[in-house]
C-alpha cells in the first residue's frame, strides 16, 4: 500500500521535475522561473538552486533529500550560508546553544525549501470555466489542474473554477507544449487580492481574553476573501507602511469534515515580509507532519511558501478545512530570524531521525513551542487535560482494545501540556501572550532577553481568517480546544468515527547516522501505572504476610487439645 501511495504522490509532480530546465526559461508573457526575483520568508531566492531529490551534487543532508526525491526544491546555492544542526544534542538544547551563540540574527539558509513547481505565472486574470488566463501582456493562455493523487478524497471542481474566475491569480506550475500551442499545468493557484490593506485595517482589540478563541469559534461565512482585525498598534493614529516590514505569523488550520482525527487541527509559524502591496504568499511556512506514514495528500513535513502551504491543489491546508493567522508585524526582523534560524536546525533533525515526530509530545504545535522555549519565549502553560482521568482511561482504553499501546496513547494525551497538545491552544495562548508582552494587558512576569526583544521589535498584532476554498470536498469547521470537546464531536462508538487511513513510509537504515542516539519508544505501561501494579502486587503480599502472621499468632494463643487435659 505505501508503494503505491508514494507511486501515485511521484507521478504527480514527476512531469514537473522533468520540466522543470525546459520551462525555466518559458517565453510566455508573466512567467517566470520559480525562484526569479522571488523570495522565501526573509530570504531571497535568487541564491538559491532548483533541484529535486535526486541531486547528487547537493552539499545538504541527504536524508531530507530522500522524501523530494521524486520533486522539486529549493537548495543552498555556491557559498551561501546554510543552517546546521549538532550531532548526539536533543533539539531543544541544539537550538538553545545556537541562540547563545554569536551570529543568531544573520539568517542562513535552510537546507531545503519543497517548490514542487518549477515556473511561476503571475498577473493573469481567471476567466470563467478556469480553463484560461488572460494574462498581463493581454494574452490568453490555456490552463490544466496537476492531476489529483488517487488518495486524495476530494479536489477541484465546478465550485472551485466560480470560486477563482475573474479574479487575478498567481499560480505555480509548469509549461507544456502540444505542438505550437502552449498549456500552463497549475499546481497551486494563489488569488492576487489575498494581499493586506493596512490603512484599511479596522482596529478592534480584545475585549477579554476569550475573545481571541471566540473568533476563530465564529461560523463560518461564505466569503471568496480574507477578514482581518487589527487587535493593537504602537503608534494609533499613524499611517500603517508596513512595506517589506518583517513578520512573525502564527497559522492555525481548522477541522476537516471528512475526518474525526483532524478535529485537532493543525498549526505552523510562518516568517516573511509585507510585501509592497500587501502580499504575502512568498512568506515561508514550518509545516510539521509525521515522515513515517505517507499522506493521503501528499503532504510532506517542509518549509515551503505560503501559496504553496495554503493553495497547493493536492496539498493546500485551505482546500480542506478554513484557517485563521495571528500576524506580528515587526521593526527588526531578529525575533523572526531567530525563530526561522532555529527551525530550520530542527527539521535537519528531524529528516536524520534524531527525534521522531509524535502526535501527543512532538507535534506541529509542540515541536515549534519548543522552539520559541528554546529562544526564551515561555508561553504561559495551561497545564494537561487530566492526569487523575488519565489512570482510568489508560485501563478503560487497554482494555476495551486489547492493546497496552492504545491505552499508551490516550494516556500521553491527557497528560501532555495543552499548548503542546492542541494547536488551537497552541494558537491562542501566543497571541494572548503576545498582547501582554507588548503592554495591551500588562504583564506581570519578568521578560527574558527574547521577551524584551518581542517587546521591542512588535509593531502591530492583527488576525486574519482564510476560508475554505470550495471544492467537492465536505466544509470543514474550528478546531477543538480541548480533549473534553474533542470527545464531544466524535461519534461516540470510534468504530463509526470518519478515519482517512494512510500507509507507512519506513526510513532506510542505509540513511540513518550511527552516532544517532536512539530515541527510546515509550513504555506501553507508563510508569505511574506500573508503579500502581507494583504497589498494588506489594499490597497484596503485605496483606498476605500479615494474615499469615495473624493466624500465627492465634494458633500460638488457643492451646491444643491435648493441652487442654492436665
Amino acid at each position: 500500500m505505501a508503494r503505491k501511495l508514494l507511486a501515485a504522490a511521484a507521478a504527480v509532480v514527476t512531469s514537473f521535475a522533468c520540466a522543470a530546465e525546459s520551462t525555466m526559461n518559458a517565453s510566455s508573457a508573466g512567467v517566470k522561473g520559480a525562484l526569479e526575483a522571488e523570495s522565501i520568508g526573509l530570504l531571497s531566492a535568487e541564491s538559491m538552486l532548483l533541484r529535486t531529490g535526486k541531486c547528487g551534487a547537493c552539499t545538504v543532508p541527504k536524508q531530507g533529500l530522500w522524501y523530494f526525491e521524486n520533486d522539486l526544491i529549493a537548495v543552498p546555492g555556491k557559498g551561501a550560508a546554510v543552517s546546521g544542526f549538532s550531532r548526539g544534542v536533543d533539539r531543544k538544547s541544539d537550538v538553545g546553544n545556537w541562540a547563545a551563540g554569536p551570529g543568531v540574527e544573520k539568517l542562513a539558509y535552510p537546507s531545503l525549501v519543497w517548490i514542487g513547481a518549477p515556473s511561476i505565472l503571475e498577473g493573469a486574470v481567471m476567466l470563467p470555466g478556469a480553463g484560461r488566463v488572460r494574462t498581463n501582456a493581454g494574452i490568453e493562455l490555456d490552463i490544466k489542474l496537476v492531476p489529483k493523487i488517487s488518495t486524495n478524497l476530494s479536489y477541484a471542481n465546478g465550485a472551485t473554477a466560480d470560486y477563482f474566475a475573474g479574479r487575478e491569480v498567481r499560480m505555480r506550475g509548469a509549461i507544456e507544449r502540444a505542438g505550437e500551442k502552449e498549456v500552463f499545468v497549475a499546481r497551486t493557484i494563489w488569488p492576487s487580492d489575498f494581499a493586506f490593506e493596512p490603512a484599511k485595517l479596522q482596529s478592534k482589540p480584545l475585549r477579554e481574553p476569550s475573545e481571541l478563541a471566540a473568533f476563530v469559534r465564529e461560523p463560518i461565512k461564505e466569503t471568496r476573501g480574507i477578514e482581518t482585525r487589527l487587535l493593537w498598534e504602537r503608534h494609533p493614529g499613524q499611517a500603517r507602511d508596513w512595506k517589506q516590514k518583517p513578520v512573525l505569523g502564527f497559522v492555525l488550520n481548522g477541522a476537516q469534515g471528512d475526518d474525526d482525527e483532524s478535529l485537532g487541527g493543525h498549526f505552523a509559524v510562518a516568517t516573511g515580509r509585507v510585501g509592497d502591496r500587501g502580499e504575502w504568499s512568498d512568506w515561508a511556512v514550518n509545516n510539521f507532519y509525521n515522515l513515517d506514514s505517507v499522506s493521503e495528500k501528499g503532504i510532506v513535513a517542509a518549509t515551503l511558501p505560503m501559496d504553496n502551504y495554503l493553495m497547493d491543489l493536492n496539498s493546500g491546508q485551505k482546500y480542506y478545512r478554513p484557517s485563521w493567522m495571528l500576524v506580528a508585524v515587526l521593526n527588526n526582523q531578529r525575533t523572526a530570524a531567530a525563530f526561522q534560524g532555529g527551525v530550520q536546525r530542527v527539521f535537519n533533525q528531524l529528516y536524520r531521525h534524531d527525534f521522531l515526530y509524535r502526535h501527543a509530545s512532538a507535534n506541529c504545535a509542540g515541536i515549534s513551542v519548543d522552539v520559541f522555549d528554546s529562544l526564551g519565549w515561555k508561553i504561559p502553560k495551561r497545564g494537561p487535560t487530566a492526569p487523575l482521568k488519565s489512570l482510568a482511561a489508560y485501563a478503560y482504553i487497554a482494555a476495551k482494545d486489547g492493546s497496552l499501546q492504545s491505552g499508551r496513547k490516550i494516556y500521553d494525551y491527557l497528560n501532555e501540556e495543552q499548548t503542546r497538545l492542541l494547536p488551537a491552544v497552541a494558537f491562542e495562548a501566543a497571541g494572548l501572550d503576545l498582547l501582554e508582552i507588548v503592554g495591551a494587558k500588562g504583564t506581570q512576569r519578568t521578560l527574558t532577553a527574547y521577551e524584551q526583544q518581542l517587546r521591542s521589535d512588535i509593531d502591530a498584532i492583527f488576525l486574519v481568517r482564510i476560508p475554505q476554498t470550495p471544492s467537492s470536498r465536505v466544509t470543514g469547521s474550528a478546531p477543538v480546544f480541548s480533549f473534553d470537546e474533542f470527545q464531544s464531536r466524535v461519534p461516540e462508538n470510534q468504530a463509526d468515527w470518519k478515519i482517512v487511513p494512510v500507509a507507512p513510509r519506513p526510513f532506510p537504515d542505509a540513511l540513518r547516522d550511527p552516532s544517532t542516539v536512539a530515541e527510546p519508544e515509550p513504555s506501553p505501561i507508563p510508569l505511574p501505572i506500573a508503579a500502581i501494579g507494583a504497589f498494588g502486587v506489594l499490597g497484596t503480599l503485605l496483606l498476605w504476610r500479615r494474615r499469615a502472621t495473624l493466624k500465627a499468632a492465634r494458633k500460638k494463643a488457643v492451646p491444643a487439645p491435648e493441652e487442654l487435659v492436665q
